[in-house]
């Protein structure tokens, strides 16, 4: 399981080996469920639309703040393939610098085929969420730092 020493790329790829181990997308569908399932809840005073992913077609709300220069990242969703993909961004880039965040890219993804096995419309949301993300990392960073 991920630590705090772990890189995004060191994180990447151990998502990349877990998913790998299934032989079909219906196993690594589940196991992305169950991810879901193991999200670091959103607190819901924080469920608003500052938190809302926009570009979701589910709805989807990731909370973003900061603990010793490091990003933290809670969420939830009513989806639940959605919440799923929430908790795999929040393992890939929680708990790291701004900067480490900014530069995080999805590539693991096309490794674990994930892109080719969801519809468009999830793909634009993950891509969505993912962007949201990124901005909210260096967007909390800058403002927390004056």
């Amino acid at each position: 399981m991920a630590t705090s020493d772990d890189t995004i790329d060191d994180r990447a790829e151990e998502i990349v080996n877990e998913f790998m181990f299934f032989d079909d997308w219906m196993g690594r569908y589940q196991h992305l469920i169950e991810l879901g399932d193991s999200i670091p809840l959103i607190e819901e005073e924080h469920k608003n639309d500052d938190t809302r992913i926009h570009g979701c077609q589910s709805e989807v709300w990731v909370h973003t703040d900061f603990e010793n220069g490091h990003v933290r990242y809670t969420g939830d969703s009513n989806a639940k393939i959605t919440k799923g993909l929430a908790a795999l961004l929040i393992r890939l880039m929680d708990e790291q610098p701004p900067e480490a965040v900014a530069e995080a890219d999805l590539e693991f993804l096309e490794d674990i085929g994930m892109d080719e096995h969801l519809s468009p419309t999830r793909q634009n949301g993950l891509h969505a969420m993912f962007k949201q993300m990124k901005a909210r990392a260096l967007y909390g960073a800058s403002s927390d730092s004056e």
